[in-house]
């Protein structure tokens, strides 16, 4: 592994865990730390702990923050109360993503954006284009660090350290200065596994020092580390996007099924609007739909979907499903061919093998 590679402030703690790294976007991150299957059916089941710690945290602050938000953003910014957390699309004009993001609402005109690690340049760069003289952004990603307990056993765990009541933070809301362990961060019921969990920030320092307490406390519930393998399977049996594969500057919000964070009602212009508008009026040209193998074969990244003779689409993520034991996948498909239950052939190799189109998320918890 070179080393160019930018690493978290929890690098050091991964060998402790048995951690094995990989290059993910230019950061060196563990892939796993046992085996993905090992970590993906403990989150299921127990709880698991992320390093997620190279994602970005930009501040937006100022008088004009509210109304510079509601035009960069597709979501409606002025319905977030303090305390509420709010998922979110950045277009460009086209209607394409420029990525998706977290947005808090801590404050009067005082957002903390959490973006996507191989995004931030990008995204503040787009960003400072619309900024206004009344608005403040600062790239705060150096002084946070994250982590994220996720799976059922998330609350009883996390209780164990602090004296908050953390049920009273629900989904989708955050709680600031919360004290765990010693350590005072921000709390957040939100996570990107499909089950009940907190994301965690604070300072470098102190996410270093959580780590172990966290795992210490939930060993008796076994709780693991888990890594970038696990969080992906997870992510993607729960229907979640990953930016790069299900949304990308040619793919809308719409086309990959995100039209609940697209609010082209709200009185604010923002980028792509008028596309966007197009294609709830007129139909998106292209739609995210699950597949399901029929023959032997997993559906990968990049593998072309026919219909007879057809290029119809292609998978932009696909696996064997650690929770479902079947082989599936997302594929963008032109919108004529994407009702459910028409079979398709994914190209594999040199060969065409049968698959199903089915609804998602693949996964629900209870």
């Amino acid at each position: 592994m070179t080393e160019s590679l930018k690493r978290t402030a929890l690098f050091d703690s991964y060998k402790n865990y048995g951690g094995k790294t990989i290059d993910f976007g230019g950061w060196e991150l563990p892939v796993q730390f046992t085996s993905i299957k090992a970590e993906h059916e403990a989150v299921r089941t127990k709880a698991g702990l992320f390093d997620v710690s190279h994602m970005g945290e930009i501040l937006v602050s100022g008088a004009g923050a509210l109304s510079y938000l509601q035009k960069i953003v597709t979501n409606d910014v002025s319905k977030l109360k303090d305390g509420q957390a709010q998922y979110t699309v950045m277009c460009y004009e086209d209607g394409g993503s420029v990525d998706d993001l977290l947005i808090y609402k801590r404050g009067t005109n005082d957002y903390l954006l959490v973006v996507n690690a191989s995004n931030i340049e990008k995204d503040l760069e787009w960003m400072k284009k619309f900024a206004t003289p009344d608005v403040v952004i600062e790239d705060k990603s150096a002084d946070y660090a994250l982590i994220a307990l996720q799976g059922p056993a998330a609350e009883s765990v996390l209780q164990k350290l602090t004296d908050e009541v953390l049920a009273d933070i629900k989904f989708f809301r955050f709680k600031d200065n919360v004290v765990i362990a010693g350590h005072t961060v921000l709390v957040s019921r939100t996570g990107y596994t499909g089950e009940d969990g907190f994301e965690i920030y604070g300072s470098p320092e102190a996410i270093v020092a959580l780590w172990p307490e966290i795992l210490k406390a939930g060993e008796s519930e076994g709780v693991v580390p888990a890594g970038l393998g696990a969080r992906d399977t997870l992510r993607f049996e729960a229907g979640l996007p990953l930016y790069g594969q299900e949304l990308t500057k040619d793919i809308s919000p719409l086309e990959t099924g995100l039209g609940f964070v697209v609010k082209v009602n709200k009185e604010e212009d923002f980028n792509g609007k008028e596309v966007l508008i197009s294609q709830k009026e007129n139909g998106i040209p292209r739609k995210l739909v699950g597949i399901e193998m029929i023959d032997k074969g997993i559906p990968r990244t990049g593998y072309k979907v026919f219909l007879g003779e057809e290029e119809i689409g292609e998978v932009t993520t696909g696996t064997q499903s650690p929770t479902l034991k079947k082989n599936i996948g997302f594929a963008l498909l032109n919108r004529e061919h994407t009702e459910l239950g028409t079979e398709v052939e994914v190209e594999i190799r040199t060969k065409r093998l049968k698959a199903i189109l089915i609804a998602t998320p693949f996964y629900k918890r209870s």
